[in-house]
């Protein structure tokens, strides 16, 4: 994993791109991550982006009840700021950052520019091809990852995930196919992507 960071750092740049045109009724468009709009993906980004110590983690968790969510909620809502201009400016500043969560693994670089990324693009109707060396391991990671930490390991259990566009099987079961990254953003828990995917375990896939 140690090209991580130049993979993190090309699709930030990437993103970044894609919402520099954007009006603001497109920065409020609803993204493919449930109950946030492209703003708040935006900002929760440059909050994951920024440096995390051990004693900073705990007091976050312990500020969020130890709730997963609740603390990307709180992290994003820092980081709106006074309008899609200072969340974008901030992402600017963050962008070629290394810095990752003490204990996480560095593989989550990847799931979250991957994800994140396609949680705002879809609802725009942005195309963009991320390369298989970010978007493989990331599937890798997310099917080995419980649900409750922000995987999809229970959701891929029981299927066989086959990628169409690499050389990519997981897992045993009735098979599901598709793109990689679609493969990736269902077992991430957007429905959206189901539509990309086939085969007979389709309906078993959470």
């Amino acid at each position: 994993m140690t090209d991580v960071w130049p993979l993190v750092h090309v699709e930030r740049h990437a993103l970044i791109a894609d919402l520099e045109g954007l009006t603001d009724q497109q920065w409020c468009t609803p993204s493919l991550c449930d109950g946030w709009t492209v703003h708040d993906v935006a900002a929760h980004l440059v909050g994951n982006a920024g440096p995390m110590t051990i004693p900073g983690l705990v007091l976050a968790m312990a500020r969020a009840r130890f709730d997963f969510d609740r603390m990307n909620q709180a992290d994003a809502a820092r980081e709106l700021g006074d309008g899609p201009a200072y969340t974008l400016r901030r992402l600017r500043e963050v962008a070629d950052n290394t810095d990752a969560p003490p204990f996480v693994p560095l593989v989550v670089r990847l799931v979250e520019e991957v994800v994140h990324g396609e949680d705002v693009r879809r609802p725009l109707g942005i195309a963009h091809d991320y390369p298989l060396a970010a978007v493989v391991p990331a599937l890798e990671h997310q099917v080995r990852t419980t649900a409750s930490i922000g995987g999809g390991r229970e959701r891929a259990a029981g299927v066989r995930l086959r990628a169409t566009d690499a050389d990519v099987s997981i897992g045993e079961g009735p098979e599901v196919s598709g793109p990689a990254v679609s493969l990736l953003l269902a077992v991430s828990g957007r429905s959206e992507a189901r539509a990309d995917l086939a085969g007979p375990g389709l309906f078993a896939l959470g």
